[in-house]
C-alpha cells in the first residue's frame, strides 16, 4: 500500500473512532443508554449486528441485536409483549431470518 493510501486509511479510521466516542459521550451526558431488543422494525437508532446497518434498518419488531436510546436506568425494566425485556447487551432473540 502506498504511503498516501495508508495516511488516508488511518485518517478515516481515526475519524470514525472519534465519531463513535463522541456519540457515546453525548448519550451518557444526556442520561440515555443503549437498550437492545426494544425497537419496532425500522425504528432502531443504529447498527448492532447482522441485519442492521444503521438507523432505521431493523427488519423485525424487538430485534435483539438492534438498539434504541432510552432514559438511563429504564432499559431492563421495560415491559414488552410476550415477556420480552430490554437488555444493555445485544440479544440472540428475534433476529431476521
Amino acid at each position: 500500500m502506498k504511503p498516501t493510501n495508508k495516511t488516508i486509511l488511518a485518517t478515516a479510521v481515526a475519524a470514525a473512532l472519534v465519531s463513535v466516542g463522541a456519540t457515546g459521550m453525548a448519550s451518557a451526558q444526556d442520561g440515555k443508554e443503549k437498550c437492545f431488543g426494544v425497537s419496532m422494525a425500522g425504528q432502531n437508532d443504529c447498527a448492532a449486528g447482522p441485519g442492521t446497518t444503521c438507523a432505521g434498518t431493523s427488519t423485525v419488531d424487538y430485534q435483539g441485536n438492534a438498539w434504541k436510546l432510552v432514559d438511563a436506568g429504564t432499559c431492563e425494566s421495560m415491559e414488552l409483549p410476550d415477556g420480552r425485556m430490554g437488555s444493555l447487551e445485544a440479544l440472540d432473540r428475534d433476529l431476521p431470518a
